[in-house]
């Protein structure tokens, strides 16, 4: 392996002066990077979503960083302090409650700050719920979009659900446990029986993994109750891709045209919606015309 793939040691910080965004572990303790674990150690500072609840991380790996909290409520209050323990040299490591900062925790406006006046922000990747949960789901992956937390009144989800009901690619979204029953309702008046997938407790001892459409979702959900606890991700399948275009009747669609527009122009326009070669439709539009 090349030195160049490599990169540099992180046995000592790689530049004084930079926030870096440490993704820890989802679930399962294990699930954290010897380069993060060291980051954590090496750092002058933790920034954590919930300092509590990240001691037990700290306490696990012998991380005796000093800690302070940065969550929803006082994220903005907090820029101007990080921004100048930076300034002193000193280097910072923002983390979440699990998995990978930013990606529906807080953090972005600190991130936005700091890089529009300049500091350093650099990423030390690990887990990911979303990610996590569409490699085993078995849905379509080369094209799909999350949307965070569902809205918590079922009109406004309802709304929210109709917005995406004719996206061809899977929806992800984070759901909790005293909706999870609320939201497949309102998804199954939605989008009917459309294939989905929940990932409960992800890489926990209760994980598990369901699959169908949601109809059977919602039945197994209402059998066994269990499956009602925990952290959700909800994955549907997106819509049916659209009859192609390439289904249209070329030959109509011109006779349709020629009636008000040259051949040239009715062929350029038939080749454009339809993805034909214009010059075959041009000379056609001409046998039309000639008719």
């Amino acid at each position: 392996m090349s030195n160049d793939f490599m990169g540099q040691s992180e046995n000592t910080i790689s530049e004084a002066g930079c926030l870096y965004i440490v993704a820890t572990p989802i679930g399962n303790i294990e699930d954290i990077s010897t380069r993060a674990v060291n980051m954590l150690k090496q750092v002058d500072l933790i920034a954590a979503e919930d300092t509590r609840h990240s001691q037990r991380l700290c306490q696990h790996y012998a991380i005796s960083t000093p800690m302070i909290s940065l969550h929803d409520h006082n994220e903005e209050a907090r820029i101007q302090q990080l921004a100048t323990k930076l300034d002193n040299g000193q280097s910072i490591a923002l983390i979440s409650d699990a998995g990978t900062p930013l990606i529906s925790d807080p953090g972005f406006k600190l991130v936005r700050e700091l890089r529009l006046k300049g500091y350093k922000v650099s990423p030390i990747p690990g887990p990911s719920a979303i990610i996590t949960a569409l490699s085993v789901a078995g849905l379509p992956t080369d094209s799909f979009s999350f949307f965070g937390f569902l809205p918590a009144k079922s009109g406004s989800r309802k709304q929210k659900y109709q917005s995406l009901a004719n996206r061809e690619e899977t929806l992800v979204f984070y759901e909790s446990s005293h909706r999870i029953m609320a939201s497949l309702e309102d998804a199954l008046t939605i989008f009917g029986s459309r294939q989905a997938v929940i990932a409960r407790e992800l890489t926990k001892n209760y994980e598990t993994i369901l699959s169908g459409d949601l109809q059977q979702l919602l039945e197994t959900l209402e059998t066994d109750h269990n499956q009602t606890k925990g952290e959700f991700v909800l994955m549907i399948s997106g819509a049916a891709r659209a009859e192609s275009v390439n289904s249209v009747d070329s030959e109509s669609l011109l006779k349709e045209l020629l009636v008000e527009l040259p051949p040239n122009k009715a062929s350029k326009i038939v080749a454009k919606i339809t993805g034909k070669n214009k010059k075959e439709l041009y000379n056609l539009a001409l046998e039309l015309k000639a008719k």
